[in-house]
């Protein structure tokens, strides 16, 4: 089965393909390099799992800056 890929690195795959992989709209395809080339799998959000933590975060509080606690130095024993 070939894929095109567009001018702008964007790929359409058949609907085949996307429901063998569990794959629905707003889904992320996850691909993990492996010995041949890579793999494919949906990588899927449990939204009824975040739904019960929904009460413990404070209404005013600002969105977590990922980028910036990436960049930030941490103690090495905390990452065990």
């Amino acid at each position: 089965m070939l894929i095109k890929v567009t001018s702008k690195r964007q790929a359409t795959f058949p609907a085949a393909v996307l429901e063998a992989l569990g794959a629905t709209p707003g889904c992320h395809l996850e691909l993990l390099p492996c010995n041949n080339g890579f793999l494919l799998r949906a990588h899927k959000i449990d939204h009824s799992k975040l739904a019960p933590l929904r009460d413990q975060i404070r209404k005013n509080q600002a969105a977590f800056d990922l980028e910036t606690f990436r960049n930030q130095r941490h103690e090495p024993s905390l990452r065990d």
